[in-house]
């Protein structure tokens, strides 16, 4: 995430914000110039003369960004199909923490160069998501051709902790499973030919059975020893869930080392580097160990509570790859 500041008086601003505190200018989100943009009289006019409208969502779901007509929608709210109720007042609460994971998916996935393909450019295989609430139903969260699925409750600071205790997990937010099932979709529309070859020697036959993979990982548990091989418990359940662990993990860093540069705290430019392997040894295992250090010293957990073993790296740099091929693909087309 890039540091803002605002048009009008300069000062600086958050990802999130509608209002610039300092001036009261109104403020939106614009996807095409990657920046925050004033409102005058409630609209914006690009350079080009083109003028944008607030997203139609921006009383429900808190959205900042703009949108291509009156009363449309944002690129990053289109890509929603399924949403709460507004009967379900618990859902529709919970709705604007995932919305706001979301735009912070979209932008990462733009900044790193990824196609992001509609299911309006492809009804049977394009991007979209269901965010559901699980008041009255039981949500699975996960990706299924293209569709992924997240339930709404995760926004939900108590719920989430508890089930990251009963888990023992050392880790779980809601941009963490965005990040997470957005691998899954992306490995099944950018790994192929020689890259599912080189994904399968290293990650594993992902042809074994995953029904029965889910049932043997929670009945026994992850193998001894998983940590030298797996970047997490979970990753070990299966190749496809190593893969989104470690696809998850790979945007968890580069977002990261990203904006500690965009702020000062570093002078590194990440897409320097052609290893991403040389990247974390070099560059993230120290930057994270301090960023543990100050929680710690704010009486914190970890922010980045993981070791990262050889094979893990190995895998980190596998993945970098498959997203580095999959963004100059879409250059060159």
């Amino acid at each position: 995430m890039r540091a803002f500041t605002c048009r009008v008086c300069s000062h600086p601003l958050y990802f999130e914000n509608s209002v610039c505190v300092s001036c009261q200018t109104p403020l939106a989100f614009s996807r095409t110039e990657k920046e925050i943009v004033p409102l005058d009289d409630g609209r914006y006019r690009d350079a080009s003369g083109t003028v944008w409208e607030p997203c139609s969502n921006r009383l429900l779901s808190g959205c900042t960004w703009l949108a291509s007509e009156p009363g449309g929608e944002c690129f990053s709210c289109s890509l929603t199909r399924t949403r709460p109720s507004d009967e379900d007042l618990q859902g529709i609460a919970q709705f604007p923490v995932a919305e706001a994971a979301k735009r912070r998916l979209v932008v990462e996935l733009d900044v790193l160069g990824l196609p992001i393909v509609t299911r309006q450019d492809d009804p049977e295989g394009g991007l979209a998501f269901d965010l559901l609430s699980s008041v009255g139903e039981n949500v699975v969260i996960g990706h299924a051709d293209g569709i992924i699925t997240i339930d709404l409750a995760e926004g939900d600071d108590a719920h989430r902790e508890r089930v990251r205790a009963e888990m023992a997990e050392p880790y779980r937010t809601m941009l963490g499973h965005f990040r997470h099932e957005i691998g899954h979709y992306y490995e099944s529309v950018l790994v192929e030919g020689e890259l599912l070859d080189d994904v399968r020697a290293l990650f594993g036959d992902d042809s074994v059975d995953y029904q029965a993979a889910i049932d043997r990982h929670y009945a026994e548990g992850p193998p001894e020893g998983w940590e030298e091989s797996y970047i997490s418990a979970y990753a070990t359940m299966h190749p496809f869930e190593d893969f989104a662990e470690t696809f998850a993990h790979v945007m968890h860093i580069s977002d990261t080392v990203d904006t500690a540069r965009a702020y000062g705290l570093s002078t590194v430019d990440r897409s320097a580097f052609s290893s991403f392997r040389d990247l974390v040894t070099g560059v993230w295992v120290p930057m994270s160990t301090a960023l543990n250090q100050i929680n710690r010293s704010m009486g914190a957990g970890d922010l980045y509570p993981f070791v990262l073993a050889p094979t893990v790296l190995d895998k980190l740099d596998l993945v970098a790859r498959v997203i580095r091929q999959g963004a100059s693909a879409t250059m060159d087309g």
